[in-house]
């Protein structure tokens, strides 16, 4: 049995049989530990505030929960088909789309409409889908409440809310939206509150408190911050050796599937186009990437078709995408916490992987804090010259974005935005 699972079986839950079928095709017999510690008592119609490590389970515990709630008690009496009986709140559109995916797979043989809503993409579709009829509603508070103001749906039949990375709802500035679409709901007795997240802070317990109905907090293995099969190593390179370090190591260790981690867009950009003209199949995702495109990308990295993802924090939460054997930290994180995210990209679901992470003058003061947080040392590597490659020049490879290209448009037509100057002197 795979140590990452529990002894306890889904089918000694109670769960409903159609949930059962779903996770029968899917393979799924036993419980990770999250799942087999929230779901007894959800299925009680408790409350919980789950924290356990990313990658374990959390998502399936609480779509498993709201779904068997909804196929064993009655919606109320007069609920209209645009009147959702679950809303699920996600961070981000990566995040949303991720549940929404997973949320088919279970749901796939009990008869529920599902719809995700998120900003940058298919404005009028998402709409539609929603007044067609909905009973789970996932999305980014923004969205969300851009259609809640228009009347495309109402919260008076709410029997089932979820918060997912509540921690991230926080960082990203967020909180004022969901308070605001909670006091929509009806009370907290009147309904089941679930709260999900990698890591805990006071504050997100406090809107526990305040927004739920006397939740159990529930801790999976509190005092190991990063998974245990993920093998930690440090380099300490100059800032001008981190490219042919990071080339050298994608030579030596050949890894199967990587995601890059960088702080900036700019050097993400950077470190993409050195990748790509050394050779590598790499994909650039970051904060200004179209959705659709975002989509598309992270899809060719689970589909094998990208072979490393180089990105910024956009892609470190919530994302489970299968057979990531690498996770690069270019930069250290600015936040602790992004260091377990980032690298619980990697050793998902009870598999193993690397995290490999660089300290150089322009990040290494970020690393007494992440060891701090995570509770011990990151063990430190020598640099060898066998590790380190000469780049290659990586010329008319940085990809423009649109402001940008409408600004070079901008100065063509205008002569920079007045008069033209003349020629240069010698």
């Amino acid at each position: 049995m795979s140590t990452h699972l529990t002894d306890i079986r889904f089918t000694d839950m109670g769960l409903h049989p159609n949930l059962i079928k779903a996770l029968n095709e899917l393979g799924y017999q036993q419980c990770t530990p999250i799942q087999a510690q929230t779901l007894p008592l959800l299925m009680q119609g408790k409350d919980i505030a789950g924290q356990a490590q990313t990658g374990t389970g959390k998502t399936a515990a609480f779509l498993l929960a709201a779904f068997h709630d909804l196929l064993t008690l009655p919606e109320i009496e007069g609920r209209r088909p645009n009147e959702p009986r679950v809303l699920i709140m996600a961070p981000t559109r990566e995040l949303a789309i991720q549940i929404y995916n997973d949320g088919l797979k279970l749901a796939k043989h009990t008869g529920l409409k599902l719809a995700v809503v998120y900003g940058g993409a298919g404005y009028e579709e998402q709409r539609r889908n929603i007044e067609q009829g909905v009973d789970v509603l996932i999305g980014t508070t923004g969205r969300l409440i851009d259609y809640y103001k228009q009347g495309c749906y109402g919260l008076e039949a709410i029997d089932v809310v979820i918060l997912d990375e509540a921690d991230r709802m926080f960082d990203l500035g967020f909180i004022a939206d969901i308070r605001y679409l909670l006091r929509k709901m009806p009370p907290p007795h009147d309904r089941l509150n679930m709260l999900f997240s990698a890591t805990f802070s006071q504050r997100v317990l406090e809107l526990a408190y305040e927004h739920m109905n006397d939740a159990e907090h529930i801790r999976v293995e509190p005092d190991q911050m990063t998974a245990g099969k993920i093998r930690e190593r440090m380099f300490l390179p100059s800032y001008e050796e981190r490219i042919p370090l990071l080339l050298g190591l994608f030579d030596t260790l050949k890894p199967e599937r990587a995601i890059v981690f960088l702080n900036t867009r700019h050097g993400s950009e950077d470190v993409w186009a050195h990748l790509a003209a050394y050779g590598l199949n790499a994909g650039l995702l970051t904060g200004d990437v179209p959705q659709k495109k975002r989509i598309a990308l992270l899809e060719q990295l689970k589909a094998g078709e990208l072979a490393v993802l180089v990105c910024t924090d956009v892609a470190a939460r919530g994302l489970h995408i299968e057979g990531v054997s690498h996770v690069f930290n270019v930069d250290l994180p600015d936040d602790a916490e992004d260091y377990v995210h980032r690298i619980g990209r990697t050793a998902r679901a009870g598999r193993e992987g690397d995290a490999i992470s660089f300290a150089s003058e322009k990040t290494a003061m970020n690393l007494p804090a992440i060891e701090d947080y995570i509770g011990h040392k990151i063990p430190v590597e020598p640099i060898t010259p066998d590790l380190l490659r000469e780049p290659v020049s990586p010329k008319h490879m940085i990809p423009r974005s649109p402001a940008h290209r409408e600004q070079r448009a901008h100065r063509r037509n205008t002569g920079g935005g007045g008069q033209r100057r003349g020629p240069r002197r010698r």
